[in-house]
């Protein structure tokens, strides 16, 4: 088999048919995502062990192939002819190899992913601390990636990315960018990020939030005049403060809460939705920092910002399920599928 040219017959597929993920092993044929959808590639070979090492032998260097089958796992990044970018994990599974690719969507405007213009207002600050979540695989990265590319076309500011693996490659516009990749440019997030308090940085995009150090780092440079961005793998504004704050030893828990107080500046959720015709689309929570939810947070009583949202959409909060609901009366989403992205379905039928 010629590797290469079966690697780029797949990445092709997977742009083709407009998918999102491409996945292969020892064992089975290919498969890709398609709109939510796992769809077996029937007509490509089934993989040997040899096919698979081989394919992963073109993303690879000598060195990181050699360490991947002595750590058994490997984050990568892969460019493909300048035209499409992927980032990729190969691990073991019963001893034997797999790989998971996702392709990395252009960067695009808010508009184009159908997000709302608060998101550029939040990028125009000077300082702070705002967090995108959700699951894996709801467009988190590509959020950011809009709002640090807002940054790019209007200002001049020195913007850093410390990410594992780099995933949006930035063309410098108005701004500096550089972007850095753990284990290429840097040993780890904690010390790269420790790094851009002598860096004259204005812009912070942290890959992901995987540590209490970088978490307390990250807040401590929104403290200190840095507009920070990152991610985590949370359902909600609510539980992403919660999981920050239980990340931190006890005796710690009190100070972290004090400075997410004062250098949050908001946290958005969001869900790819399947479109009624075809694709996906955003549904999403947003929560702006101010006094109210300042309190909630210092006061240990977070359980309480779920009410903050659905009551403050005059301050520019959106609540999830009134996100759903426009989307489902403009055509977009099925009632079902609302209710099935909800995380307060209750709540959803009442307002239906």
């Amino acid at each position: 088999m010629d590797y290469k040219k079966k690697l780029e017959e797949l990445i092709l597929t997977v742009i083709r048919e407009n998918g999102s993920d491409l996945h292969f092993g020892t064992g089975r044929v290919p498969s890709i995502r398609v709109a939510g959808e796992l769809i077996f590639l029937a007509k490509q070979p089934v993989f040997t062990s040899e096919d698979t090492l081989g394919i992963l032998g073109e993303v690879l260097s000598k060195d990181k192939l050699v360490r991947f089958v002595e750590n058994q796992e490997a984050d990568f990044s892969y460019d493909f002819h300048g035209e499409a970018r992927l980032r990729g994990n190969a691990f073991f599974q019963k001893g034997l190899i797999s790989a998971a690719f996702r392709l990395v969507p252009k960067v695009q405007t808010l508009a184009e992913l159908h997000l709302p213009p608060i998101l550029a207002d939040i990028s125009r600050k000077k300082q702070g601390f705002f967090l995108v979540v959700g699951p894996v695989g709801q467009g988190k990265s590509t959020t950011i990636s809009s709002m640090v590319d807002l940054i790019n076309n209007e200002q001049a500011r020195n913007i850093i990315t410390i990410e594992d693996p780099i995933e949006h490659v930035y063309i410098p516009k108005k701004s500096i960018i550089n972007q850095r990749e753990v284990g290429i440019d840097t040993k780890d997030f904690h010390i790269a990020l420790k790094s851009v308090f002598r860096e004259d940085i204005n812009v912070i995009l942290i890959g992901e939030m995987r540590t209490p150090e970088t978490v307390a780092t990250a807040v401590t440079a929104a403290e200190t005049g840095h507009l920070v961005f990152s991610t985590l793998h949370t359902n909600n504004a609510s539980q992403t403060i919660d999981r920050i704050i239980d990340s931190f030893p006890g005796d710690q828990q009190d100070q972290i809460r004090v400075q997410l107080a004062s250098s949050l500046l908001g946290i958005f959720s969001q869900r790819l939705i399947p479109r009624i015709t075809g694709g996906l689309i955003p549904a999403y929570e947003l929560l702006l920092n101010n006094n109210a939810v300042a309190n909630l947070i210092r006061e240990k009583m977070t359980h309480e910002i779920d009410v903050v949202i659905e009551t403050g959409s005059e301050s520019g909060m959106i609540d999830m399920n009134h996100s759903l609901l426009e989307l489902v009366r403009a055509g977009e989403i099925t009632i079902e599928n609302a209710y099935q992205y909800s995380l307060n379905p209750k709540g959803l039928e009442r307002m239906i």
